[in-house]
């Protein structure tokens, strides 16, 4: 008898050595997901702004952003923030992809920055999409870069004012920034300086007139008000912008 309980003892400690129980199980099939569906659910914030006109140093909004990257990892340790910011000559695209929380947490930043009347980094923000993202991120880090005017295309070549619809616009936008992020996934390549690779600034430059797209109050507004119900349609809209929540 006292043999046989050694043997038990001895076969589930390998059982529970080897993974074999029914938690070990779950928790290898949980492995195989990515770590976002795991811990969080993950979204993507697109925002656009302009440079104020007298702005001494470009680097500053990147250098306020690597700040506010590093206090929300260490507020949010399982959301990792990651994403890409870039600083054209005139205009700001920004993309981050975290939690729900990170992307508040970056949309009240952005509100207050241009609350100031003295030293604000980015002026006439708007959103361009905030939307669940279920199956990987786009970029694995976040990063940001000063674009100099030799690096960008100008902005009379691509687009006609009058003829793009703004869903055109953001598509467009999107897609740049799809092939942006593969062009970085290959080894040894950082944010290029060709026009070839790089996002137009046209796209943001004309996307900020458009006023389909909420600024960052509006869109903080927006995760604060009463969900609206359509009996008619049997849909639940927020918003008749083109954010998707």
């Amino acid at each position: 008898m006292e043999r046989t309980d050694t043997l038990r003892a001895e076969v589930e400690k390998e059982e529970e050595d080897t993974g074999t129980s029914l938690f070990h199980r779950v928790m290898e099939q949980r492995k195989d997901l990515p770590d976002e569906d795991v811990k969080m659910v993950l979204q993507r914030l697109v925002l656009i702004g302009r440079l104020p006109h007298d702005v001494a140093d470009r680097t500053e909004l990147g250098d306020h952003y690597s700040r506010l990257h590093f206090l929300l990892s260490k507020q949010h340790m399982w959301d990792q923030m990651t994403g890409q910011l870039l600083v054209y000559p005139t205009f700001v695209l920004h993309v981050i992809e975290s939690s729900r929380d990170v992307l508040l947490a970056v949309l009240k930043d952005l509100r207050d920055m241009q609350l100031q009347t003295d030293g604000c980094l980015m002026e006439a923000a708007k959103v361009v999409s905030m939307a669940h993202v279920p199956h990987s991120r786009t970029f694995h880090q976040w990063s940001y870069k000063v674009l100099d005017a030799a690096d960008v295309d100008p902005l009379s070549e691509g687009f006609e004012e009058d003829e793009d619809t703004t869903e055109t616009l953001v598509s467009s936008l999107l897609s740049a920034l799809h092939k942006l992020a593969e062009h970085l996934e290959r080894p040894k390549k950082t944010v290029p300086g060709s026009v070839q690779l790089l996002v137009s600034q046209e796209l943001p430059g004309k996307l900020l007139s458009r006023e389909e797209l909420l600024s960052p109050e509006e869109q903080l507004q927006m995760f604060d008000s009463p969900v609206n119900i359509s009996l008619g349609f049997g849909q639940v809209n927020r918003s008749s912008s083109l954010n998707t929540v």
